[in-house]
């Protein structure tokens, strides 16, 4: 038997038919409600096996408080990544340090609050989900290419492995595809809130997105108002920004599995939100 047909013989009945939904950049309460509302709608068409959201601008567009989280969890969310605005809330900090399901970046320093790292499981199949920050343009502690390592070691024995690379740089990501090809189920980008073409199944079973793209307002640029946008760019001059309102989606990808650490497809997933709230707390 060649390896490979070994490896999924050894695979576990519930592991075999298994989908993955990642929802990109929630944008601050809007972006939420949006998540809420879509969510009942792709249950039904897709029947995700897990829901793994990044967070990280949900509260007011900068950071996530512990009851947005909570939201999030009772809606359904599997896990929660984060990026660069993990600490912009205060009162996150001890919840990261809890036992809930939510990563910041891995290659953070050890000293700062939470994890990188986390294993959720439903049906019998677990999934490790990885955050990582990329280094160009970012603040983050130590190298994703080397803390991609030991973030592998601490995932442990798991059915699939999601890593989350919050990023600026195109080329970092599409290196990190690329260097985890084969070894992860899924490598998807977040950060630049524009949803990427290039989707795909990486040579050894890696599903790839450099990036999927915000779940918020269209309507502004990458989330804030667009007038306050333009202001900015045309002035130079400090601008406070505050989050659109106009033409909510949700953006994400969805990634199939028959085998473990393997992918069989990844589709993007683009959706206006579903229906009107009249109030957006």
């Amino acid at each position: 038997m060649a390896e490979s047909e070994a490896a999924t013989a050894a695979v576990p009945d519930s592991a075999k038919a298994v989908s993955i939904l990642f929802v990109g950049d929630v944008v601050g309460g809007l972006g939420k409600h949006t998540l809420l509302d879509c969510l009942p709608v792709l249950r039904e068409l897709h029947a995700p096996t897990f829901v793994v959201v990044n967070g990280e601008n949900a509260a007011g567009g900068l950071g996530i408080t512990p009851k947005i989280a909570e939201q999030m969890f009772a809606a359904g969310v599997d896990a929660i990544t984060l990026g660069n605005h993990t600490y912009h809330r205060r009162e996150i900090y001890p919840y990261l340090e809890g036992e809930h399901p939510i990563v910041r970046p891995a290659n953070f320093l050890r000293s700062q609050p939470g994890r990188g790292v986390c294993v959720v499981e439903r049906d019998g199949v677990r999934l490790g989900v990885i955050n990582l920050s990329g280094n160009l343009y970012l603040r983050a502690g130590r190298s994703a290419f080397t803390e991609i390592e030991v973030a592998l070691g601490e995932v442990g024995a798991v059915d699939h492995i999601l890593v989350d690379v919050h990023a600026e740089a195109t080329s970092e990501k599409v290196a990190m595809g690329w260097h985890l090809d084969g070894r992860v189920t899924a490598v998807v980008g977040t950060h630049t809130h524009v949803p990427t073409a290039d989707a795909r199944v990486l040579p050894k079973g890696t599903a790839y997105i450099t990036d999927v793209g915000m779940t918020g307002p269209r309507g502004g640029v990458i989330g804030v108002k667009r007038e306050q946008a333009i202001e900015s760019l045309l002035t130079q001059m400090p601008v406070r920004f505050e989050t659109s309102e106009e033409d909510p989606w949700l953006m994400g990808a969805l990634i199939r599995c028959s085998g473990a650490l393997r992918a069989d497809s990844i589709e993007q997933v683009l959706m206006p939100r579903p229906q009107a709230r009249s109030t957006d707390g």
